[in-house]
Order: C-alpha cells, then sequence, then structure tokens
C-alpha cells in the first residue's frame, strides 16, 4: 500500500537562485523521488556567496571563487535565468521575465519563494547619482578599481585640495558590510601606497558615518567599541549619530552640518527584501517580508515556502525572528527542504525550524577581527582566523573552498596585486576611441585590410 502524497508527481517552483535557493535545491535533489520536477528561476546563473564581497574589493580573494556555478552544481534541476514578476497561487502560476524581455508562465504544484534582498537605499538627494552599494559583485569589483584609480588620480595631481577630495572615502552604514569592506580597502591601500612616490601614507581618509548610537549593533558594546579602536588607530574617523543628509559632486554633506569633499561615497545601511511577495498579494509584515510559520509554511497558504532575507522567521528559542545572517539562511535552506521533502514524498511529520545563533565573525581587514562564538570573546588576529575559517567551510562546493584557499596562499606568499581595471567595465570605449581618433586613417568603414593587423588568413573566408 502506497504511503499519502505519492500517488502522483508534483512539480516545485525555486525562485532566487542565492544561498536559500540553492541549498534547497540541492538537498530536494537528494531527498526526493525521481519522478518530481524541480525548477530554479534565478536572475544569474550563479550563486553568490557574499561574506565574501569584502575580500574581492580588496583583491583578497579571486570573483570567481566567491561564486558557485548553479548548472554545475545541480545535476537534477531545471534552471531558467530570469525573474519571477507576480506569482498567482490560487492558479499555481508564476510570471517569469526572460532575459530577452518575453513573458512565459511556470505551473508548479509546490513553490519556494527566497528571491533574497536588495540594497536599503534612502531618498538621499544625489545619492543615486554619485554613490555606490555594496550588495553585488560588480559593485565590489568597481570600488576597487574605483579605490586604485583614485590613488593614480591622485599622484598626477598638484592641488593639495583636490587630491584630498580624491582620496577621501565616505562610507555610510557601521554594520557587518560597511566595516569590513571598509577595514579591506584600508588595508588594499595602505600595501599599496609605497608603489606611488608622492602620496603620503597620511593622505587618504576613510569616514565611517553611522546613523545609530554605535557600530555593530549585532555584537555586544565591548566588541564593538574595539573594533571601533582598532580601526581609529589606523586612521579611519567615525561620525556615531550622524546621517547623510545629500551627496553633491565631489563632496557629502552630513546631519550635524559638516561638509566633507569626497569623490567617493558607499552606501552599506542593510538591505530590503525584494518586492515579489508584496506584488503578488502574499502575507507579508510592515517591511514586506513573507509571513512564514515555525515550518517555513508560507501562513495561511497550502503549497507554499519562504526563508530568507525575504521571509519574517519565527525564532521558536526567542519568540521574535530569526536575524538575517549566513548561518541561519543556510540551517534554514536544509530545515525546508526536508520539510518539503517530507511533504511531497509523505515521508513523515514536519519539523520546526530551531537554530541557535553561535555567534559572530567580523573581519576588520589587515589581519584583525573581532569575534563571539558561543560568547566567548575573541580579539585581533584570532578573530581575523576565526572569520575567514568560519566562511570559508560555509562556502558551498568543495571546489570554491579550494579556490579561496589558494588564493590565500598566494596573498601570504607574494605582494597584493594592485593592477586597476576599471576599463573592464566600459570594454567598447576604447573601441569607439580608435573610431574617432584622427589615427584611424580615411578609409572608414570601408578601409582597406591593409589597415588592421591581422593578415589575410585571419580573415572569414581568407
Amino acid at each position: 500500500m502506497s504511503r499519502p502524497g505519492r500517488e502522483r508527481s508534483r512539480r516545485i517552483l525555486i525562485v532566487g537562485g542565492g544561498f536559500v535557493g540553492m541549498v534547497v535545491a540541492r538537498r530536494l535533489e537528494r531527498r526526493i523521488d525521481r519522478r518530481h520536477a524541480i525548477e530554479l528561476v534565478t536572475p544569474e546563473n550563479f550563486m553568490l556567496y557574499h561574506p565574501f564581497l569584502p575580500e574581492v574589493a580588496s583583491g583578497t580573494i579571486d570573483p570567481r571563487a566567491v561564486v558557485v556555478p548553479l548548472r554545475r552544481a545541480l545535476r537534477r534541476t531545471r534552471l531558467t535565468i530570469g525573474e519571477v514578476e507576480r506569482v498567482e497561487h490560487d492558479r499555481r502560476s508564476a510570471s517569469v521575465r526572460l532575459p530577452h524581455g518575453a513573458v512565459v508562465e511556470r505551473a508548479y504544484d509546490e513553490i519556494v519563494l527566497a528571491p533574497g534582498s536588495r540594497s536599503r537605499v534612502s531618498h538621499v538627494p544625489g545619492l543615486a547619482e554619485h554613490g555606490i552599494g555594496f550588495k553585488t559583485l560588480a559593485e565590489a569589483i568597481w570600488l576597487r578599481n574605483r579605490v586604485l584609480s583614485q590613488l593614480d588620480r591622485a599622484e598626477a595631481m598638484d592641488d593639495p585640495r583636490a587630491r584630498r577630495q580624491a582620496l577621501t572615502f565616505v562610507f555610510v552604514g557601521g554594520g557587518y558590510a560597511g566595516i569590513e569592506a571598509l577595514g579591506e580597502l584600508e588595508d588594499l591601500v595602505r600595501d599599496a601606497l609605497p608603489l606611488y612616490r608622492t602620496v603620503a601614507p597620511q593622505e587618504p581618509r576613510w569616514l565611517m558615518v553611522e546613523a545609530g548610537p554605535r557600530i555593530l549593533r549585532e555584537l555586544d558594546e565591548d566588541l564593538a567599541a574595539d573594533a571601533r579602536r582598532r580601526l581609529e588607530e589606523r586612521g579611519v574617523e567615525f561620525r556615531i549619530g550622524t546621517r547623510l543628509e545629500a551627496v553633491e559632486p565631489g563632496r557629502v554633506r552630513l546631519s550635524d552640518g559638516e561638509v566633507i569633499a569626497a569623490d567617493t561615497v558607499v552606501w552599506t545601511t542593510g538591505v530590503h527584501p525584494v518586492a515579489l511577495a508584496r506584488r503578488s498579494g502574499l502575507p507579508v509584515d510592515a517591511t514586506g517580508r513573507l509571513l512564514v510559520d515555525p515550518y517555513l509554511r508560507v501562513q495561511g497558504l497550502e503549497g507554499a515556502w519562504g526563508a530568507g532575507d525575504a521571509a519574517a522567521v519565527p525564532d521558536v528559542t526567542t519568540g521574535g525572528l530569526v536575524p538575517a545572517t549566513a548561518q541561519h539562511a543556510l540551517r534554514e535552506a536544509r530545515r525546508l527542504a526536508d520539510n518539503l521533502a517530507s511533504t511531497v514524498d509523505g515521508d513523515g511529520g514536519l519539523r520546526p525550524f530551531r537554530w541557535k545563533h553561535k555567534g559572530s565573525v567580523v573581519s576588520l581587514g589587515h589581519y584583525e577581527g573581532v569575534a563571539n562564538p558561543l560568547g566567548i570573546r575573541v580579539r585581533g588576529f584570532p578573530a581575523w582566523f576565526l572569520h575567514r575559517t568560519y566562511h570559508l567551510f560555509a562556502m558551498p562546493t568543495l571546489g570554491r573552498r579550494v579556490r579561496i584557499a589558494a588564493d590565500w596562499t598566494v596573498a601570504l606568499l607574494f605582494a597584493r596585486d594592485v593592477s586597476q581595471l576599471g576599463s573592464l567595465t566600459t570594454p567598447r570605449e576604447a573601441f569607439l576611441r580608435a573610431l574617432e581618433s584622427d589615427d584611424n586613417g580615411p578609409h572608414g568603414a570601408g578601409g582597406s585590410e591593409a589597415d588592421g593587423d591581422a593578415p589575410r588568413s585571419d580573415r572569414p573566408g581568407g
């Protein structure tokens, strides 16, 4: 006699290819019967491990090492590159916009909503035009190139005020992302400065603007104060209890009236959930997060599940909500996959998500950090090493761990790479300059093959 739930196959649609989406898909591939179909819809064909973005920005880790190719990681799952615009759960259908603009419908029996989050951008005048976030791989790479290009610019400047403006870097938001990004980039500049003949060590200026009463509110006050003290010893300035009021070309205005000349403003004040659940009329809280029960089922809906940054997950140990951290997202994904597998295969009851926070680790760059694993306060090099070790083992797939460990080993043995590759973001610029240049010759679009460098045999049909 067959168990309940085994009478038919199920179509499982996973929305979002981030940490939760990928882990759920991989675990389902191992847990559920092969007659069930799994599909994952995501805008990118890779999963990005966000905790390593600061080290990508500083050049310690190669950008390709912190992304997991989904097509290689998922063997049974159908991968669709696109973005789910709306879910009509009463019809068990999702509208997916594909990269070329077409919209297709995806039918499902069970849906996992893990679309993730985006940078929480305030309506600060000028921020959209002159600021940069720190949420994506492209932003981390751009910021590294920006910092190095500002050093190059300053090297060629004679005006002290212009140099100071070029070498002032303002970070807004004193949470994990802002503190770790600032610490890593300050470390990058410290290593690069000996290569610049006219830029003095004291010229680069680093400012952290935090609207709250202190930085790193996720840590206890003593550890947060220690992190601030260590950064201040490296020359970092703090504006606590201060808001960013406006960003103008070459300067920022703060709520205390201070005006700072700066060309680079980095916005790291947190994230907000992707608005898919709200657009779809699904139950959400005041912040737009999907309301789920302790079993990670969407409240009041059968066949819908949610986890990660876009979900308000109850914390059964404290009575509050689970924080949006990597360690919680990993465990949420595993519990969700197990509960969903039990549902579609009828293999047993559901278990609530239960995970006690094990502490936090924060890297400050320059072989420094703070941490409180299991409530034990750790500072300096041991905390920095603990940060690296924890996230290395949390990184999905053995191949990526080996790549990251190899990058760290190279960084210990050789000088840091300070190549500025900003042109990668504008690949056609050199080509367009060549077209506009007088050196292009009189032939224009009909120029002879003798104008080029390639021999006849290298041309199509040659």
